[in-house]
């Protein structure tokens, strides 16, 4: 069954003439027996950043703005960023866009085109969409013409993403190839676990949490190698503040474990559920040295403890040990522990 994703970036107020218009579009594809899908990010804000892998699931979307005051708003920004940092952009390539932009004041057509050029340069195809100003909502409404115009728009929406339609090139989805091809984003195991909307698994997000711990321990004792016996405990007690301030001056060498550092400022913060993200702008960068560093791939291959194998037959999950034990391994199989895959398996021997 054909599906079509509405997102939603107001804040729901019972006149905004926004849910009228969605309200409408869905009648039309109700009748042209389209499954309809709404996300309401007001409601869903703290999961705006895994809402770009309900697109994987639409054949076409609609998003639609709220303007109050001026732009598409907050919320709705923080979507279509994360569409770009997060989505999956061969879908999102293959999908058609139709912006529905309601205004209450001055901005609807600036809204309408932020939408349009969004949306080109993810990489997917935006449509003739809806676009006006509503100085009442009740006038807007109950004016048939205008009920008119919007069943239309939606019927030739339907019939543009349904068969496909060519529309002329445009030079945003030359950027987002050009930029595609150059930096294409790989996400680290914690990532991926991070930014997942299926982890809820407590046993994985401990086992996480000691590691961390298990690392800094590690870095710790390497600075107690490097510490005078002679001294008391007290006084190798490892004072953060000096050690920072010899890595910035260049004193003493107390850096050599440290490679580089960063210095972050805190921007936005993210509530994903069992986890919090920061997203953060870099004030102050520097590079100590060039050795290696111990990535946490490095760590996972090298430092962790392995999970005991002897005398067990089956599969072992690469990411957090898990043992699935067994002749075969499902190729739909979930670890329950990490949420990865089989491809993240390998046979044990």
């Amino acid at each position: 069954m054909t599906t079509i994703n509405i997102y939603y970036g107001g804040r729901g107020l019972i006149d905004d003439p926004s849910i009228y218009v969605m309200d409408k579009l869905t009648t039309v594809f109700d009748e042209l027996n389209v499954n309809v899908k709404r996300y309401n990010l007001y409601e869903d804000k703290h999961g705006i950043s895994v809402l770009p892998k309900t697109l994987k699931e639409a054949d076409a979307v609609i998003i639609t703005a709220s303007v109050e005051w001026f732009g598409i708003g907050g919320l709705l920004q923080q979507f279509l960023d994360a569409c770009w940092l997060y989505g999956d952009k061969d879908a999102i390539r293959r999908l058609y866009m139709m912006p529905v932009v309601l205004s209450t004041t001055y901005g609807e057509k600036e809204a309408y085109q932020t939408l349009t050029k969004a949306w080109e340069i993810l990489g997917g195809t935006p449509c003739d969409g809806i676009c006006a100003y509503v100085s009442s909502s009740v006038d807007f409404e109950t004016n048939n013409d205008y009920g008119m115009l919007i069943e239309k728009k939606a019927e030739n929406f339907y019939r543009t993403f349904t068969k496909k339609m060519v529309t002329f090139p445009s030079s945003s989805n030359a950027v987002v190839e050009t930029s595609q091809a150059v930096k294409p984003m790989t996400l680290t195991p914690q990532e991926s676990e991070e930014l997942s909307m299926y982890v809820s698994d407590d046993n994985y997000v401990k086992r996480q949490k000691e590691d961390i711990e298990e690392l800094t321990q590690l870095f710790k004792n390497l600075m107690d190698d490097d510490t005078d016996t002679s001294t008391s405990d007290k006084d190798t007690e490892l004072d953060t503040a000096s050690l920072f301030a010899n890595i910035l001056n260049k004193n003493g060498d107390d850096d050599k474990y440290i490679n580089a550092f960063m210095s972050l400022k805190v921007e936005q913060y993210v509530d994903l559920g069992t986890h919090g993200m920061f997203i953060c702008s870099v004030t102050e960068a520097r590079v100590m040295n060039d050795l290696d560093t111990m990535t946490y791939t490095y760590y996972q291959k090298n430092v962790k403890p392995k999970p005991e194998t002897d005398g067990k037959k089956g599969f072992v999950c690469k990411v957090c040990g898990y043992i699935y034990e067994g002749d075969e391994l499902p190729d739909d199989f979930i670890c329950p522990l990490c949420k990865h895959g089989a491809a993240d398996f390998e046979p044990i021997g």
